[in-house]
């Protein structure tokens, strides 16, 4: 039987990516719900390693962040400005991408003119921006509607896709309220953060703190044909790593 594993939030925690991949079933399809990026310190190595196996992902709106503060970064090693740090809460998290491409000193926001890193970091810019917002798996057995994978929680918000194209990636990118029960897709999705993989009527959240909670934070995994959870927390993580 062919399965497919959904993904939470990554957020630059590649260790515990590669950890939680090898509890997965062999040759299931992976699919990732977004942030890949940003808070924690190896971005570029998770965004390699989907890449390269060429897996299924969506945009986060830590994608969006990325996308826009890249190109301020790479005008200013361009242009040899500074890079301007106006928005304190958006670069504070942005910074440890550019470090894990080697373009930006470690706990600093001095700028490296590394330009074969500039353009390793502009061609994954160019595969990010090209990844959808959302991807349809249509009617799967024993979900009461047709499953649609996401960022952002997009159920109450599906039938602007066409219509209001605009709103429609706002919501998908940022929206974390649970859905109501009107909402026609059953919706699997990350962005807000909660404790354990909460599970309603008509949508998954896979959200588990991966990169937000510090040492409490897991990365979780869900299997769309059998229910299975699978998760790697980081404290175990680390004690592992350290024994």
């Amino acid at each position: 039987m062919e399965t497919h594993c959904i993904i939470g939030d990554i957020h630059g925690e590649y260790h515990m990516l590669l950890e939680l991949v090898a509890k997965l079933p062999k040759d299931t399809k992976l699919i990732f719900v977004g942030d890949l990026i940003n808070r924690a310190s190896q971005s570029s190595e998770v965004v390699k390693f989907v890449r390269e196996n060429a897996f299924a992902m969506v945009r986060g709106n830590h994608e969006g962040y990325l996308l826009k503060y890249g190109r301020i970064l790479i005008n200013a090693i361009q242009t040899e400005h500074k890079y301007p740090m106006s928005n304190i809460w958006i670069n504070k998290y942005c910074k440890s991408t550019f470090h894990s491409y080697g373009l930006m000193k470690q706990n600093s926001s001095e700028i490296i003119r590394n330009f074969e890193c500039l353009k390793k970091f502009e061609d994954d810019l160019q595969w990010l921006i090209s990844q959808p917002l959302y991807i349809e798996l249509g009617e799967i057995d024993n979900y009461p509607l047709p499953v649609v994978i996401s960022h952002g929680s997009v159920g109450d918000y599906w039938h602007l896709r066409e219509s209001n194209k605009e709103e429609f990636e706002f919501q998908v990118l940022n929206n974390r309220n649970k859905p109501s029960l009107q909402s026609p897709i059953f919706n699997i999705h990350g962005h807000h953060s909660v404790e354990e993989i909460e599970v309603g009527y008509n949508f998954i959240n896979l959200d588990t703190g991966c990169g937000k909670r510090g040492d409490n934070g897991k990365l979780s995994a869900y299997c769309i044909e059998t229910g299975e959870v699978f998760e790697v927390r980081k404290y175990e993580f680390i004690e592992e790593s350290v024994a």
